[in-house]
């Protein structure tokens, strides 16, 4: 079997899957019973001054059939004192020495609060630090979480602050709920972050009571934007990831967090850049023994390539992620519909005819008078929309047609332009 520990900037895990710093880890009592099922790390909920939560809190968005696509949260920081959650940290560390457990933070914007509680959760013995700077709600009313994240200058500051005092590696938490999580992202490689961790929750109302006319949730007849997350936000935080992995200015390791449901997300994560994962939503929905599974489905994936380590497949993907302006503008695909396996919903076409470029055709066999969709080819612009429309996998392809033109960008085109040359495409 492989190698599935990894060394997150210095932070040694048995395996890649941490749980985030979110309901799942409000107690020892969770966090030990994760580790019992397999869990490699957990991010404690984040620590600060207590905090009265409201009820109620959570709202799921189902969507096709699904349940909890998308999840909605209302909740705040840990409201509990410092003191019970640094006993509670201290008992799961001394039970579970070689698992990895990180204290989230999040203070007031000063100084001498950060280097008091730094040094209070590192004389516990905690692997590393992850400062909250991503809470989308609630904290950042207060002048905390994404009040922060969306100000490099202040995550600069902050994380330097920390540096003055900490011991063991800091993760710095980013919000999504920026222009370009890039800039944030260098600012906390600037002050000194030994990592970055994304994304945090989205700003969000997930929906209105039609009968009622009230936000979903409410409380006491009145709601307030929450945080999004779930397996809707993966794409979202997937390019993040990557924007991050492939950005020369922020060089520092990435812990993905956003919509990770299994092992196959994990994968994606790695292969653009991200070290090692941390998942919430799905715990929530399914329970923490969903770990094994990925744990499993991690390892054959990587024993059927011949992967001696999952470390070695950190970022192996980030070098294809690029620009629109430096896409091949000769490379083209069409699609081709297989007969065989066609169940003639006529989806593809319908989808072609109306919304796209209108170059699938009816037409009738001539030996037997049975309809079937067929290709224009040479009007084809290679869309992908009627593959993925299709409900039966594989019956559309979408194949490469080879070109005898030479592999030309928008950017190579406009310079060859400016410099007073030709491009044919």
């Amino acid at each position: 079997m492989a190698d599935l520990s990894i060394n997150l900037a210095g932070i040694q895990s048995p395996n890649p899957f941490w749980l985030a710093s979110a309901p799942p880890t409000n107690s020892g009592y969770q966090v030990q019973r994760a580790f019992e099922a397999g869990w490699g790390g957990a991010v404690w909920k984040t620590l600060g001054e207590p905090i009265i939560n409201v009820t109620s809190r959570f709202a799921g968005l189902n969507f096709g059939g699904q349940r909890v696509f998308g999840f909605n949260n209302i909740e705040l920081i840990t409201d509990k004192p410092l003191e019970v959650n640094l006993k509670e940290m201290d008992e799961t560390k001394r039970r579970f020495p070689k698992h990895t457990l990180i204290a989230s933070l999040m203070v007031e914007h000063k100084q001498e609060a950060w280097h008091e509680i730094v040094k209070k959760v590192e004389a516990i013995g905690v692997d590393g630090l992850e400062l909250n700077f991503g809470c989308p709600h609630g904290m950042a009313e207060r002048g905390m979480g994404s009040a922060v994240g969306q100000h490099p200058d202040l995550i600069r500051q902050q994380v330097e602050w920390v540096k003055e005092v900490a011991q063991t590696p800091v993760i710095v938490k980013l919000t999504p709920n920026i222009t370009d999580i890039r800039f944030t992202a260098r600012a906390a490689s600037q002050g000194g972050a030994d990592a970055i961790s994304m994304i945090n929750t989205i700003n969000s109302l997930m929906g209105v009571d039609l009968d009622k006319w009230l936000p979903i949730p409410h409380v006491d007849g009145k709601g307030a934007h929450g945080g999004y997350c779930g397996p809707a936000v993966k794409p979202i935080a997937l390019n993040m990831v990557a924007e991050c992995a492939r950005d020369p200015k922020v060089g520092i390791p990435i812990s993905g967090i956003g919509g990770i449901s299994d092992w196959r997300d994990t994968v994606e994560f790695l292969l653009m850049g991200a070290t090692g994962v941390q998942v919430c939503t799905a715990a929530m929905h399914h329970g923490f023994r969903i770990v094994e599974d990925m744990i499993d489905g991690l390892n054959n994936y990587l024993d059927q390539r011949g992967i001696a380590s999952v470390m070695d497949i950190v970022g192996k993907a980030v070098q294809t992620y690029s620009d629109w302006g430096h896409l091949n503008l000769n490379y083209k695909v069409v699609a081709r519909i297989h007969e065989e396996t066609c169940i003639h919903c006529n989806k593809c076409h319908i989808a072609c005819e109306d919304t796209s470029h209108q170059c699938i055709d009816i037409v009738a066999d001539a030996a037997t008078g049975k309809e079937r969709l067929v290709v224009r080819e040479e009007d084809c612009v290679g869309c992908n929309l009627c593959s993925i429309v299709c409900p039966v996998e594989g019956t559309i392809e979408m194949v490469e047609i080879p070109s005898a033109k030479a592999p030309l960008s928008w950017n190579q085109r406009q310079a060859a332009l400016a410099a007073g040359g030709s491009c044919e495409l």
